[in-house]
């Protein structure tokens, strides 16, 4: 049953998580930012839909972290997770997902002998750009599986 009482302290919980989650896009994409040799908000204000693929690949990446580190204790087990360390587990998966984003990037920039995904990147080419977002997305869904 569904009281006032628990309701309010829900959409507490979904407006701090969702801001979180915004800070953690924000700082997604900028850390993302350092390794490929552009500058995002330049790109985009360009109109780069590579950029624009590389980010949403990013931002939707971050959210299924969140959301597996926000599920994971209510699917992992009975016990209840405290509102702190459910945050605290939120950052560290978050981390963890931008370290092997950055190094997927890195994988394949330096195994792709074909083309510069930098290069490619750089210049708007699309494709590029939803090969990069489908690494990230796709790095995404592994780690939030292995913590669900």
């Amino acid at each position: 049953m569904i009281t006032w009482s628990n309701l309010l302290w829900d959409l507490l919980d979904v407006s701090i998580y969702s801001c979180l989650g915004i800070v953690l896009m924000l700082l997604g994409n900028f850390l993302i930012d350092l390794i490929i040799p552009c500058s995002f908000p330049e790109e985009i204000k360009k109109g780069n839909k590579s950029i624009g693929f590389v980010s949403a690949g990013i931002n939707v990446g971050v959210g299924l972290l969140l959301r597996a580190a926000i599920s994971s204790p209510g699917s992992a087990s009975s016990v209840q997770e405290s509102f702190f360390s459910g945050l605290i587990s939120s950052l560290i998966y978050f981390a963890v997902g931008i370290i092997f984003f950055m190094l997927g990037y890195i994988v394949v920039k330096i195994l792709n002998k074909q083309y510069n995904i930098n290069d490619e990147v750089g210049n708007g080419n699309t494709a590029a750009g939803i090969m990069v977002a489908g690494i990230f997305i796709g790095l995404a869904i592994v780690i939030s599986g292995v913590i669900m």
